[in-house]
């Protein structure tokens, strides 16, 4: 339906609510013979006849009233789809497809996720766990629209949130928070007792390690640290993600290094403790392709600032 289509369709009703061409010529701004000739027209492209008059009254024709419900539906969704467009350029509707490591769940996600659903609670979200690499090789390809991921090792310096790192070519990233390795430990295991611990002082216990498929860089980098401190990790069992890790430590099948922050637990079960070793932190990212154009994305990266 063209715009001026459209006018007509407005004039129309006006004119029925109305039932008096003068009064709804003035409502719309209009001559009273512009807008007879408006309904005239309407009429001669419908093949119907709208209003008639009898004994001097100005009413609507059967086909008329018939005519006068459906424009009024019309018109109203038209405007809701105007509105929704609009709506929609401004990111506040649409879809944010979001990926996120893990360890994300435990702070970052939920922080970041409370946010962006009380400013925009009308945007869809399509969320998913997938890993740093995976999510990379998705936001280049424009699969999904921004990720929370871990740069490929850590930095011996704690980066100030909302610094840019360096992840992928391509990329644009902010860091939103710089997290310590922790040591996860059965509550009842001998050094629980202790608020912080050395790495060296974990050799010869057995652990529960990431598995190496789900996570190498992480995985390695692990491992290098206990043998920087003198020791191979007797690693007694694998898993892929944290949670398995943590019950597998409240078992006592062994205890776990890792990245912080920790999912929650009974402390009568798993307690986790912080190194004194001077290591690495590991950052956490949002990281996006700068060629997505998306308005939803654009509304996601403004609660960073």
């Amino acid at each position: 339906m063209s715009v001026m289509e459209l006018r007509q369709l407005r004039s129309f009703v006006v004119v029925a609510e109305e039932l008096n061409v003068g009064r709804a010529a003035v409502r719309l701004h209009l001559t009273q013979p512009s807008l007879s000739r408006q309904i005239a027209a309407l009429e001669r492209d419908i093949g119907v006849e709208l209003f008639a008059r009898i004994k001097k009254r100005f009413v609507l024709t059967a086909a008329g009233a018939t005519f006068l419900a459906e424009a009024q539906d019309l018109l109203r969704r038209s405007e809701e789809a105007v509105r929704a467009a609009q709506r929609t350029q401004r990111g506040e509707l649409g879809t944010l497809r979001l990926r996120f490591v893990q360890s994300a769940t435990f702070e970052a996600l939920p922080r970041l996720l409370g946010a962006f659903r009380t400013a925009y609670p009308e945007v869809v979200l399509d969320l998913e766990t997938l890993t740093t690499l995976r999510q990379t090789e998705a936001l280049r390809d424009g699969r999904i629209d921004v990720g929370l991921l871990r740069p490929s090792a850590p930095s011996a310096e704690p980066a100030d949130e909302k610094a840019a790192v360096q992840l992928a070519p391509g990329l644009s990233s902010r860091v939103v928070s710089s997290d310590p390795v922790l040591v996860a430990l059965p509550a009842r295991h001998r050094l629980a007792r202790r608020k912080r611990l050395r790495l060296a002082e974990l050799g010869g216990e057995p652990f529960v390690f990431y598995n190496r498929p789900s996570g190498p860089v992480v995985h390695d980098t692990l491992i290098g640290f206990c043998r920087a401190a003198g020791f191979t990790p007797r690693i007694e069992q694998e898993a892929a993600d944290v949670q398995t890790i943590v019950s597998l430590v409240a078992a006592g099948i062994g205890i776990s290094l890792l990245i912080g922050p920790t999912p929650p637990s009974n402390p009568n079960s798993v307690v986790y403790r912080e190194l004194s070793d001077d290591l690495p932190l590991w950052q956490l990212c949002v990281a996006w392709s700068p060629d997505n154009r998306s308005p939803v994305l654009a509304r996601f990266l403004e609660i960073l600032d």
